[in-house]
């Protein structure tokens, strides 16, 4: 599937957003190429959809809604689909700047191929292509979808319009709060500080006003959100915090909505609340939400049905209120809530099961497996033996299949190599174009222009890095014993796989030792353990939910031992392919050769090491390798 993207950035001074808004203009024009230059199918059937984001596309509460939309279409659409996104942005900004360069690119890039329907995200999109509808789709069906109904300008809409409208029901969720949190005296608003923020603050207020009386409102929407934080982290226990949405703060900060929430929750001496289902699992506790999926299933209803020649007249849905409340039993564990005072038709999920529950399958069949075998253990350890001294005699062998197994890893990190490079190359050229077009102006500005040569210098370090660490890890060369520093080569290691873990939204964390782990081996072997371990660890972790996706990468020293420790939070290794998972041949993926992990048991053993799999009490494998330390 294909699709463009425009993103317009704006700083803060009114001459250089115009030269860069210009810049990115001509690059995204020269880049992207002709609406009409997509491939279409063959039969004729390929639908163009343009989907235009609000805030951005990673951006949450919003890029939630757009995922399910796109994973829905791609289910449910009988025909092939190029769908194209863009981003409008201005929404994220205290002082907009002009929207019309964003008009004329795209007004270029459909100009005689206009798409098949428009699909716009969130408010501030929909009400851009409802002023600029008679200028760029004038014939064209359009989905305003995640539109709350107190937004939606319904004079603006037309025959050729589907609304796929929300509620934002407040007194139902301040009601809630007070109805788990009796003794609330004070709610903290986190809400920040752009045009469309302050109109909600407006219609919070308006909306409680009949709480007033009941609790104490405290609005954070003039602070930084570093003051924010200080401020949560010294809250009275009759206190709880509301989270709306920090898309820019007071001091003109933009914000991820997730990745503040996470510092907010880090901090907060008290309970967060909010009315987001995007953000239910990081860190609020719950209650009425906003129904992502309902939404995301009446969207693609209507984009399939008026792809399908269905008049958009004809279709129309009720405005969707938020559904029943749903709790994270970690956030009441967490604030001492008692789900006695929960509403009686809540959900209370995230649940943590007692290990017997989970694993008490697993548990009496491991108990039987030690029992059967405790009377061999003497055998195999003296073949164990054997083994590692015949693989030590056999080291160039093993350097070979090493080497080839080096190919078949960085065969998986191909996607993230050329993302890594395609990064700091496209920043050169954008950054080269926005040089060319200042130098051609009357008066350059010489210190923005060096600074522009800064990036560029730097961006053409970040690329000969990537490339220096993809020829370290295929160079081909005689097993080599050194003295290396064993943090630094498994940093090396995590940072080949860092876009491959970002790309499948699994959270990769190193804790490595401060003291030097100083061993003797092959630098480039002992990075290929960690690399082939942690794309094992993240193969394992991709069917989780998105929050549990966690890789953790630990180094530290067990007597005269240096230890990596590496840890997903899947669903572990079955019992009785624990004492399997190093032998040749045997896999459990469908395309798996079976020979990562045996390579791997291989190298660590010819290093004089040991490496252990097990499965964690809590969850997921963990893989315990040691070396031992030189000095």
């Amino acid at each position: 599937m294909s699709g463009r993207m425009f993103i317009a950035s704006v700083k803060t001074w009114p001459l250089a957003a115009a030269w860069l808004g210009l810049g990115l203009l001509l690059a995204a024009c020269i880049l992207s190429g002709p609406a009409d230059a997509v491939e279409r199918d063959p039969r004729g059937e390929l639908k163009r959809v343009l989907m235009l984001h609000s805030f951005g596309r990673e951006f949450r509460p919003w890029s939630e809604y757009a995922r399910s939309i796109k994973a829905g279409l791609e289910r449910q659409s009988p025909w092939p689909l190029d769908i194209q996104e863009h981003t409008l942005l201005s929404a994220r900004f205290n002082n907009p700047g002009p929207e019309a360069p964003f008009v004329d690119y795209l007004d270029s890039l459909y100009q005689g191929a206009p798409p098949d329907i428009v699909l716009s995200i969130g408010a501030p999109a929909a009400r851009f292509v409802q002023r600029y509808r008679a200028k760029l789709f004038p014939d064209t069906p359009m989905v305003l979808t995640v539109v709350e109904q107190r937004l939606l300008k319904r004079d603006d809409l037309t025959d050729n319009d589907v609304v796929v409208a929300v509620r934002n029901d407040f007194m139902a969720a301040f009601s809630n709060i007070l109805r788990v949190r009796p003794d609330t005296k004070t709610v903290g608003m986190v809400i920040g500080a752009s045009p469309l923020e302050k109109f909600w603050i407006d219609e919070v207020k308006r909306e409680l006003k009949p709480l007033s009386d009941r609790v104490e409102f405290v609005w954070y929407s003039d602070l930084p959100f570093e003051e924010i934080l200080k401020h949560a982290a010294k809250l009275p226990s009759d206190t709880v915090l509301f989270w709306g949405l920090m898309s820019v703060d007071a001091a003109g900060i933009v914000h991820e909505g997730d990745l503040a929430l996470r510092r907010l929750r880090a901090v907060a001496s008290a309970p967060i609340f909010s009315y987001q289902e995007a953000f239910f699992g990081d860190g609020t506790v719950g209650g009425p939400m906003q129904l992502t999926g309902e939404t995301s299933r009446r969207t693609v209803d209507a984009v399939t049905r008026i792809l399908g020649g269905e008049k958009p007249a004809s279709i129309k849905y009720e405005t969707i209120e938020f559904g029943p409340p749903r709790y994270d039993w970690r956030e009441l564990q967490r604030w001492g809530i008692s789900e006695s005072s929960l509403p009686a038709d809540s959900e209370v999920v995230f649940r943590t099961p007692t290990m017997w529950e989970v694993y008490h399958r697993e548990i009496v069949l491991i108990a039987a497996i030690i029992l059967v075998q405790a009377g061999l253990i003497s055998g195999l350890l003296h073949e164990r033996q054997r083994r590692r001294v015949a693989e030590v005699e056999s080291r160039q062998r093993l350097a070979e299949l090493a080497h080839a197994n080096r190919y078949s890893a960085v065969g998986e990190l191909t996607t993230s190599i050329a993302h890594e490079l395609n990064q700091p190359l496209g920043s050169i050229l954008t950054n080269t174009e926005t040089a060319e077009l200042m130098l051609s102006g009357a008066s350059p500005d010489i210190d923005e222009i060096r600074l522009i040569l800064a990036d560029i210098r730097r961006d053409d370090q970040r690329a000969s890095e990537v490339i220096r660490r993809l020829r370290s890890v295929l160079r081909k060369s005689p097993f080599e014993i050194k003295d290396i520093e064993l943090n630094n080569t498994v940093r090396e290691a995590i940072d080949l796989v860092a876009a491959v873990a970002h790309g499948r939204r699994t959270m990769l964390i190193y804790l490595p030792i401060l003291s030097d782990l100083r061993v003797k081996g092959d630098p480039v072997q002992l990075q290929q353990v960690v690399l082939n371990v942690i794309i094992n660890a993240m193969d394992a972790v991709s069917d989780a939910d998105t929050q549990r996706r966690e890789v953790s990468v630990s180094t530290s020293r067990v007597g005269n031992q240096a230890e990596i420790k590496i840890a997903d939070t899947g669903s572990g290794i079955a019992a009785g392919d624990l004492a399997n998972v190093f032998k040749p041949f045997f896999t459990t993926k469908p395309q798996g050769m079976g020979m990562g992990l045996a390579i791997v048991r291989t190298i660590v053993e010819a290093h004089h090491g040991t490496i252990v799999a097990e499965n964690q009490p809590s969850g997921g494998a963990l893989f315990t390798i040691r070396y031992p330390i030189i000095g």
